[in-house]
């Protein structure tokens, strides 16, 4: 396993050189070098795209590259204020760390680059390290970005690139250019970089830099204070239960004594009679006519009979 280990260090190493030997001299569009003192952090510097807020802007930023690579993503860092990425976090790419399964070898750092010039126009929509600053604002980052100086690797934005030129871009841009086209910010709600663990990179920036992260990470801080300071919220009160049959009685029967004070009232109100038997009361008066009319035909025999009697009589 050891060895196995140091077989894949090698070939981390043995592609980084080769990385830095492709982007030794810097073009008018971007540059990237790793530091003196560690190859697995690059310092790069790119220029805005022409024709946008960032036009004549040159943004210095760092690439954070993991044992693993290219494996896994590298991390990207921006340390100029652009309006478009936060200073000093990580910014979410398909093609940055916070999305390793989407992460592909092919990609190198120089597609990393082109990637970071081509999305710089759009639309943040709520993407970790992303920002929606007004176009004004933009503009005024954009020429003060050319004053920016970086204490770590000594690079200064006057002197970083080329001066643009028109000249078409070289094979290596062209390829480079087709694999930025898969790339994609991932639309991360800021809550969901605080529950999976995203955090801001530690402050290595300059420190004669005060640069936007510092103030957000103050206020942040300031924020989280006064959420803990604050008393916990008022839970809502439950409304009362129903009242039960028995109180509405009560209650209505108050009502009516307010509105009728001459209707006498009772403590309790009389059970309602339960329902004759209407078949019952049928038959009796039915046992009843029969009765009758029994009656009625006995007596007309016996006046018959009698009837007939007189007349034999006679």
């Amino acid at each position: 396993a050891h060895d196995k280990a140091n077989t894949k260090n090698k070939n981390t190493v043995k592609r980084l050189m080769k990385e830095a030997a492709e982007l030794r001299d810097p073009t008018d569009h971007y540059h990237a070098q790793p530091l003196e003192d560690n190859l697995f952090e690059w310092h790069f510097s790119v220029r805005g795209p022409p024709d946008s807020d960032f036009d004549g802007g040159v943004y210095h930023g760092r690439i954070v590259l993991p044992p693993e690579y290219p494996m896994k993503p590298p991390s990207i860092i921006l340390l100029t204020p652009n309006g478009r990425f936060e200073v000093g976090k990580k910014i979410c790419l398909s093609i940055s760390g916070h999305h390793p399964e989407t992460w592909q070898p092919s990609w190198s750092i120089r597609t990393a680059l082109i990637a970071i010039i081509g999305f710089m126009p759009t639309k943040g929509e709520g993407a970790i390290g992303s920002l929606d600053y007004t176009p004004e604002e933009r503009r005024a980052l954009a020429k003060k970005s050319q004053d920016f100086c970086c204490e770590t690797c000594g690079c200064s934005m006057h002197l970083a690139l080329l001066a643009p030129s028109p000249t078409n871009p070289s094979p290596e841009d062209q390829e480079d250019q087709a694999l930025a086209q898969q790339i994609n910010f991932k639309a991360e709600s800021r809550q969901g970089s605080e529950s999976t663990g995203a955090e801001s990179e530690p402050p290595v920036e300059p420190q004669g830099e005060t640069s936007s992260s510092g103030r957000q990470e103050e206020e942040e801080n300031a924020q989280a204070e006064q959420a803990e300071a604050a008393p916990p919220p008022r839970e809502e009160e439950t409304s009362p239960p129903a009242p039960s049959t028995h109180q509405r009685r009560a209650q209505q029967l108050q009502r009516d004594q307010i509105e009728h004070p001459s209707r006498p009232t009772f403590p309790h109100t009389a059970a309602p009679h339960p329902p004759q038997d209407t078949s019952h009361a049928g038959s009796v008066v039915l046992i009843v006519v029969l009765a009758l009319l029994l009656a009625a035909l006995i007596f007309r025999r016996v006046y018959l009979t009698n009837e007939y009697k007189f007349d034999y009589e006679l």
